[in-house]
């Protein structure tokens, strides 16, 4: 019974779910979406990729009266990344929906553009704690009719401080009204915490587990000083064409980032206090394959949703056996295979002896040795390249226009570009590596302006650069 047929849903809803690939529910979909539709509160253990989104989302939807223009949902989230792509997962299961508006309330980002959609109405808000209560601060924002508020990974928006602000909010809302709890995991501490926001709620876990078959994890005992030497003889020996490297600290994201540079990687670096606009330019470039290899602390890559990622590689062990199943739940998505790849040095032994008692299972050794010389390669430069744009959503630049003069002035095929990001003042476009300096300088030659790196977008002059690692 794990059809979403199943459901009581609408018959466009459930045609969309089919040409957005959902056909069968997953676990936490399954044990959830029923008390959810019901008008249930929630309570919810689920890791990231578990498909927890389409289920706040689905049920959000079937709650929804589009034709009264009031904020009826609320999804909160502990960073600005992780609203952006659920926000983008609402409008995708949306679209069978007419005229569902979503609306994004993040830090990082000026808050006029904010306010203006705002005055124009919107059905959901998705948002960070700190910048909605700055909105309801300001008045700009109206709670009062909000029929489904979502906690998304309560534990991290706890963790990151963010209890005062979320209890404002919550009292912004109305009492009657459905509350969705979903969390990695939900020590007592938080439970007592939210245990005022939720009205006889339904709990839910799914064992943040994986299949033996889906991931394989081998792990390789190192010298203490060896560790950064290895990350690099892994990644010439499995050559993944993307893979996210976990480290503890960030100070070894900067050694280790400086180590593959060195040896020729594309490789970028995402820990805290780098600025929002470097924190989003980085997670472009390796989201469009313009970057092979993201090195990130725990803390800056929580929420992450990268597609397709062939390996993760722990260059640290985790001392928390349930943040390294969440490191390694990030390879092996969408039915295909994953591959973990964990180096531990002899004082790391204890903490990989947890992960055991927690798998129920012993890990599977090998020696860096095994990985003979000969099979060694040069590391390859990714397959993308980044054109940056400086033009965006304020110049009213479209993806359409932009693929549009690639494929025309720039004299490519579509299949020749890559992702195309729009932000507020920028377009970020991944065209192939082989042919991206070529398609440049015709969309050079063709640009009316004289002098300069410009190009000619929606009959506009805007200037171009590549941005490469």
């Amino acid at each position: 019974m794990t059809s979403f047929a199943t459901l009581p849903l609408s018959e466009k809803l459930l045609a969309n779910l089919d040409s957005l690939g959902y056909r069968e529910m997953t676990e936490i979909q399954a044990q959830s979406l029923p008390s959810i539709i019901e008008g249930r509160d929630l309570i919810a253990q689920a890791k990231t990729g578990s498909g927890k989104t389409a289920a706040f989302g689905i049920g959000m939807l079937c709650n929804l009266n589009t034709a009264w223009f009031a904020v009826q949902g609320l999804v909160l989230c502990p960073t600005r990344e992780l609203a952006d792509q659920v926000a983008n997962e609402l409008r995708r299961l949306a679209r069978c929906v007419p005229n569902v508006k979503v609306v994004v309330l993040t830090g990082g980002a000026p808050m006029r553009p904010q306010i203006a959609s705002l005055e124009f109405g919107a059905h959901i808000v998705v948002g960070t704690p700190g910048r909605v209560r700055d909105h309801l601060s300001r008045e700009s924002l109206d709670l009062s009719n909000v029929r489904t508020l979502v906690l998304d990974e309560a534990d991290r928006m706890t963790d990151m401080g963010f209890y005062d602000e979320i209890a404002g909010i919550v009292r912004a809302c109305p009492k009657r009204r459905q509350t969705l709890l979903f969390s990695a995991t939900y020590p007592d501490d938080i439970r007592q915490a939210t245990e005022a926001f939720l009205y006889d709620p339904v709990e839910v876990t799914v064992e943040a587990q994986h299949s033996g078959g889906q991931i394989e994890q081998r792990f390789y005992e190192i010298g203490f000083d060896d560790r950064d030497k290895a990350v690099g003889k892994l990644l010439k020996h499995y050559q993944p064409a993307s893979a996210i490297i976990f480290c503890n600290t960030k100070v070894h994201c900067k050694e280790l980032l400086d180590e593959l540079h060195a040896e020729g990687f594309s490789a970028l670096a995402l820990y805290g206090e780098l600025e929002q606009r470097e924190r989003d330019e980085i997670l472009v470039l390796f989201s469009n394959r313009s970057c092979s290899i993201l090195i990130a602390t725990d803390v800056a890559a929580r929420g992450l949703d990268i597609a397709n990622l062939e390996a993760v590689i722990n260059a640290d062990v985790s001392r928390d056996t349930e943040v390294h199943i969440h490191r390694i739940g990030r390879t092996g998505r969408g039915g295909e295979k994953g591959l973990s790849l964990t180096l531990c040095a002899p004082n790391e032994k204890k903490w990989v002896k947890l992960i055991e008692d927690y798998q129920g299972a012993p890990v599977e050794w090998h020696e860096i040795k095994e990985l003979a010389e000969d099979e060694f390669v040069n590391a390859e430069p990714a397959p993308m390249l980044t054109l940056c744009i400086a033009g965006g959503k304020k110049e009213k630049l479209r993806a359409g226009d932009v693929l549009g003069a690639l494929c025309g002035d720039g004299g490519l095929t579509k299949e020749q570009v890559g992702k195309i990001n729009v932000t507020e003042f920028q377009t970020y476009v991944a065209l192939d590596r082989r042919i991206a300096h070529e398609a440049f300088a015709r969309l050079k030659a063709a640009s009316t302006m004289p002098g300069g790196d410009f190009g000619s977008f929606k009959g506009r002059n805007f200037k171009m650069r590549f941005i490469d690692v």
